[in-house]
């Protein structure tokens, strides 16, 4: 990606998406692209300024948005609590790590519960929480941080 000026994604056989690697890693169409740039693609219907999302439960964002569409939402932009945050996210989902994965210093965390996640936390603040897998988190994600475009 770092390298090339297109990039084609081959899924089960067929191409799912092409592009410049910058329009592959902003937007992707499916969820096997969004894995690959590392992030949540969370396909749902736009009513206003929140995303309902078609396997239940809904993300605030900070545009309004209409129709069928994707919300995408960086692990860096995730932040983990171990008892619920108050503050101005309007995001704030009760999830729990189904996987860690230590990356240099961060350790990226795969989330379930509602809204199913990734995020990416220091390794410091991954020890001094205690968390691990299969522990309960609070997960935040700041309106302005998702990503909405259509599907």
């Amino acid at each position: 990606m770092a390298l090339a000026d297109r990039v084609v994604v081959v899924e089960d056989g067929r191409v799912v998406q092409a592009g410049p690697p910058q329009e592959i890693a902003r937007r992707p169409r499916t969820d096997y692209v969004a894995r690959l740039v590392g992030l949540a693609l969370l396909p749902g219907t736009g009513r206003g300024t929140r995303v309902h999302l078609d396997d239940g439960g809904a993300v605030a964002v900070a545009e309004e948005a209409s129709g069928p569409v994707f919300a995408a939402i960086r692990p860096e932009s995730v932040a983990l609590y171990v008892a619920r945050p108050e503050g101005s996210p309007r995001n704030v989902w009760r999830a729990t790590i189904a996987g860690a994965t230590p990356h240099g210093a961060t350790v990226r965390c795969d989330l379930t519960g509602e809204v199913p996640l990734v995020a990416d936390v220091t390794a410091t603040a991954f020890a001094e929480l205690g968390l691990a897998v299969g522990a309960e988190v609070w997960a935040t994600v700041k309106a302005s941080e998702v990503a909405v475009y259509s599907r």
